[in-house]
């Protein structure tokens, strides 16, 4: 009875021991490539609640429709696309344990987001020692060009960034002859990094501020710092913030009675800008990609027709109007795609992949991506933009 009872928990025992054996090898370990079940596991860290939200809703609905389209035409190589979403609600905090957890419990292959620079900055450096490619959706020039010459090596930006807007504005600024100007910028990455390629660049361009003050992101009255601004006597006035926050500056500067040009970032370039700030929206112009006056480029420009696409096809899905924010995240999508299409799932082939992207065209602009250059986009990206009777319309 003992000889026959050993011998069964013998078996047990060497079962269970091969039977553990037998998970550990299926669920592979190989964080490179994150398609052991035939799924290639891409990370998504968007803003889609929070202050943000008007900017990282439309990256988020992007992102996942235009996943859904590869998926239904088969997926990359056959391998089906799994996004593990993480909504980091405009928080930077939340945007590093998210990133931390795609790589270190989910164990991605690649990620996608940082909505806003702040968050962008925050979570690149886990990126890098990961050695995990991230395309950021984020525009400051730090987030691929650092001043302190920290690694970029696995990090990618699709929005134009300061060094392609701040000349385009500039450069209107110089035709149109509006030399003296205030500087109004917001108070975090964003708005440093855009101040900073403005103090570098506007000599060059004959520009002089006659005034710079910052403001809260949460900023809720301007009117203080905008009397101080009227007392300079400004020819112009830069307003360099995203929607929420600078729709309240620009009502506050039509309220006071400043009746002078308004110039504005890109961050303004959504349907939500000119629902917050209404009436006081109309005549602000300001530098953004050309999907916001698509239907006035002339049929030559090698972008109006994925502009038109994407137009459509997120407009028909969320019945509202397609924004450049959701436009960085759908080339982040298509350029990792194609990486992946190119390099598989191996994440030096992948870095290397994404390093070599030239000639995309995409909805940010024509993307030409060097060792030098991890966004790869000039100022022929944008156009000048003004917004009239509360619709867009092409300034230049």
């Amino acid at each position: 009875m003992k000889k026959w009872l050993f011998g069964l928990l013998t078996f047990v025992l060497v079962a269970a021991l091969a039977a553990c054996g037998n998970k550990e090898e299926a669920s592979g370990g190989n964080s490179d490539s994150g398609d052991q079940s035939g799924e290639i596991k891409i990370g998504s860290i968007i803003d889609a609640s929070g202050s943000a939200a008007p900017l990282g809703k439309p990256e988020e609905e992007t992102i996942k429709m235009i996943i859904d389209e590869v998926n239904e035409k088969g997926g990359v190589d056959g391998k089906k696309i799994k996004l593990i979403s993480i909504d980091s609600k405009s928080d930077q905090n939340e945007a590093v344990l998210g990133m931390k957890k795609l790589i270190e419990q989910e164990k991605v292959t690649a990620i996608i987001g940082g909505t806003i620079s702040g968050n962008s900055l925050a979570m690149i450096p886990l990126a890098e020692k990961a050695q995990v490619p991230y395309i950021s959706l984020a525009a400051s020039k730090q987030v691929n060009k650092p001043d302190d010459n920290s690694p970029r090596d696995w990090t990618y930006k699709t929005a134009q960034g300061d060094d392609v807007v701040v000349p385009k504005l500039l450069e209107y600024l110089e035709e149109e002859k509006l030399n003296k100007v205030a500087w109004l910028g917001v108070a975090n990455s964003y708005g440093t990094s855009g101040h900073e390629e403005f103090e570098k660049l506007k000599d060059e361009y004959g520009i002089e501020a006659v005034i710079e003050e910052e403001f809260e992101a949460t900023v809720n009255d301007a009117k203080s710092m905008l009397t101080r601004v009227k007392k300079a006597n400004p020819q112009a006035i830069i307003v360099w913030g995203t929607a929420q926050e600078s729709a309240v500056v620009t009502k506050n500067i039509r309220e006071i009675g400043l009746d002078i040009p308004i110039i504005e970032s890109h961050g303004i370039g959504t349907k939500e800008f000119i629902e917050l700030a209404g009436d006081a929206a109309n005549g602000v112009i300001f530098p953004a990609g050309k999907l916001l006056v698509v239907d006035e480029l002339e049929d030559s420009d090698p972008q109006k027709e994925v502009l038109n696409q994407f137009k459509e096809s997120y407009e028909s899905k969320y019945n509202k109007a397609a924004s450049t924010f959701g436009g960085h995240a759908y080339d982040a999508v298509h350029i990792l795609v194609s990486a992946l299409e190119e390099a598989g799932t191996d994440k030096e082939k992948l870095r290397d992949a994404l390093e070599n992207t030239e000639g995309f065209v995409g909805i940010s602009g024509v993307f030409n991506m060097s060792a030098d250059d991890h966004n790869g986009l000039k100022s022929d990206s944008l156009a000048m933009i003004e917004i009239k009777d509360g619709s867009w319309i092409k300034g230049d």
